[in-house]
């Protein structure tokens, strides 16, 4: 599947942004999709994640009651909800799918979107 990720900019400390992900095609129940995101000289590290036949979510504890992740199956489409933004979140955010199941670590996902780059600006 081919993902189209959007939304990202340039926003101050304690702003919020929405990013988008779309799909080409339906995405499997079974599946679980999430966004990562990657900062120059880091390794790309785990977001969020939503299995997407149950809708159930997952933090990274970064982010934990600052982000929520979502997803609509009617559209095929998935989003991520950052308010209370800082500094520390800039960085490319990707979106990726993984037929396996739940991971915490990029080489799971085998479909990636394009990153959409967030500043955060203090």
């Amino acid at each position: 599947v081919q993902l189209q990720a959007s939304g990202g900019g340039l926003v101050q400390a304690g702003g919020s942004l929405r990013l988008s992900c779309a799909a080409s095609r339906r995405i499997f129940s079974s599946h679980v999709v999430a966004w990562f995101r990657q900062s120059p000289g880091k390794e790309r590290e785990f977001v969020a994640a939503v299995r997407w036949g149950s809708g159930i979510t997952y933090y990274a504890d970064s982010v934990k009651g600052r982000f929520t992740i979502s997803r609509n199956t009617a559209n095929n489409a998935m989003y991520l909800q950052m308010n209370s933004l800082k500094p520390d979140d800039t960085a490319d955010y990707y979106c990726a799918t993984a037929p396996t199941g739940l991971s915490y670590t990029a080489t799971a996902y085998r479909d990636w979107g394009q990153g959409t780059l967030v500043t955060v600006s203090s």
